[in-house]
Formats: structure tokens, sequence, C-alpha cells
């Protein structure tokens, strides 16, 4: 594979917003040790780091922003990797902000594979019989690769929302954060449903660029047969505002419910799970390259 932003060391810097913060009400009762919040604090170096990324990504994610990035993307030119050897490569990916927080959070300073593999491993073991389940847990951050072909952070991680619409409500950092992203002032795209119509579906909407879509449109294009769920899981459990929040209602159908089951099924083992225990990940791999070969073989077209 190819490198982008790469450092000193021939890692990428890659800090995920959502795995720092959390403001919706549905998180309140959450301990002060596992999240924290979104005011502002010019104090406090983490918060002025995640509302830089918002800020950011808020301003440039337009229509025509994502329009880009699927045509950059979606041609499946960049590399060819098994989902293994992405996985490992993945593990290049470091937090920039490791000497700002708790060394004792192990959200913020453990590999990005050990997070897959405590992931995959919590599902294991409350729903043993499901290995698709199990897979997905594994592999459900794999499109930051993204980030070594030079996409700033703000392009890969975070929640994510439609665009084309009026931002909802419960979206991060609120209007203030889309006061310059020129989609907000355009009678096309700013109206409650802008250019959808009521009740068309989530599928319907046009999701902002990030790891979530990248992956589930790796995962269709090399016809991985991992079941809708698994897919449903990867391309909607960065999409906050919706699941936790309760925005875009209007454009949601009754159907969509069983996709919103899905992705909170999945999102209980991902950022809110607090693990201590480190996976023996070498003793795991076997496991782990079955159920690969078995839904998602060879060398994949990313």
């Amino acid at each position: 594979m190819e490198r982008g932003n790469v450092d000193c060391e021939g890692k990428v810097p890659l800090t995920d917003p959502s795995l720092l913060l959390r403001p919706e009400k549905v998180y309140d009762d959450k301990p002060l040790t596992a999240f924290r919040d979104y005011s502002v604090d010019d104090e406090d170096p983490i918060k002025q780091r995640v509302r830089r990324t918002y800020y950011t990504m808020h301003t440039h994610t337009t229509v025509d922003f994502v329009k880009g990035k699927m045509e950059k993307w979606l041609k499946f030119n960049h590399f060819k990797s098994t989902i293994k050897d992405a996985l490992i490569r993945l593990n290049e990916l470091v937090d920039e902000l490791n000497e700002l927080v708790d060394e004792s959070d192990p959200d913020t300073d453990l590999p990005n594979i050990v997070h897959a593999f405590q992931t995959a491993e919590r599902i294991r073991q409350d729903h043993p019989e499901d290995d698709w389940f199990h897979l997905t847990g594994l592999i459900h951050d794999l499109g930051k690769v993204m980030a070594f072909y030079g996409e700033p952070q703000w392009c890969v991680v975070g929640d994510t929302f439609p665009v084309g619409c009026k931002w909802g409500p419960s979206i991060v950092y609120g209007d203030d954060s889309f006061k310059d992203n020129p989609d907000t002032y355009n009678p096309k795209y700013n109206t409650e449903y802008g250019m959808y119509e009521p009740q068309c579906g989530i599928e319907r909407l046009m999701m902002s660029w990030g790891h979530d879509e990248y992956l589930y449109r790796v995962l269709l294009h090399n016809k991985s047969t991992l079941p809708k769920e698994a897919l449903y899981m990867i391309r909607y459990h960065s999409f906050y505002p919706w699941h936790a929040g309760g925005d875009y209602q209007h454009l949601i159908t009754e159907k969509d419910d069983y996709i919103k089951e899905a992705v909170l099924k999945f999102n209980q083992y991902d950022l809110y799970t607090k693990s201590a225990g480190i996976p023996d990940i070498e003793a795991l791999w076997p496991y782990y390259e079955g159920l690969i070969d078995k839904y998602i073989p060879g060398e994949l077209e990313w």
C-alpha cells in the first residue's frame, strides 16, 4: 500500500472524535470516566482538537464534496489487500493525542487492532453462534485505511449525517459548525426534505463520507457474503444523529427500524464497552482467518 500523511516513524496519526466524546441524552447515565462532553473549553487540548475536527468536517462536507469522494474511492483502484493484511496495516494508525489523554483510558491508547479484537471477542462471548457478527466487530473500522492515501482525519472518522437536506438538530456542535458550509444557504439542500422525498428510507440518503460508508461499499464491490444485518451495522454505526439523537424521522420508514435495531445491537460492543483485557491476538488469528475465508475471501480491491 502507498502511504499518506505519514509521520517520522512511518505511522499515520488518527484520532476518532467519536471515541472521545458523546453528547446525546441517551448516554447521560454513562460515567464521566467513559465519556466526555462537547462543551467548549479553550483550556482542554482534547476538546479543542475534537472541535476543530468537527468544524472542519461540517464546513467542507457538501453534496458536491461527497460526490467527489465517491468518484475518487468507488473506482476501487487504490490498492489490493486481504482483510487480514488491511487489519495489520490499520494498526499503524496511531493516536496523535496520546500524550494528552489519560493513560488509564483503554479506548484512547490501545492500538487499533486491539480495539478490533476486543470488540469481536465481546460479541463472540455474547453471541457465540453468530460468526458473521464476530467478523463484523473485527472489521468495522477498516475503512480508516483511507488515511494512508492522504485523506485528512475529518474525512475519515467521526459521526456521520446525510447531506442534501437541513442539518439534523442533534449533530455535534449544531448549526454554528455549519455556518461556513455553502449547502447551508443552498435552497436545493437546506429545507427539511432537501433533495429527498418524505419517508424515502435511510438507504436513499447520501451519507457524509467517512470510514463507514467506504467499508460498506468495499464489501459490496468485493461481493462479501456477510448478511445485510452486518452491512447495516458497518454503514450506519456512526450515524448518531439518527440512532441516538432521533433526527431525520421524516425521512425514515418503518422498515428502517430493523436497521436501527441492528446498529444498536452492534454499538454496545463498539464505543461503549470498556475492556481491560488485551486479547491474545496471535492465538485468535486462526479463528478469524477462517471467518474471513468464509465471508470475505482472497485479495480485495480497495
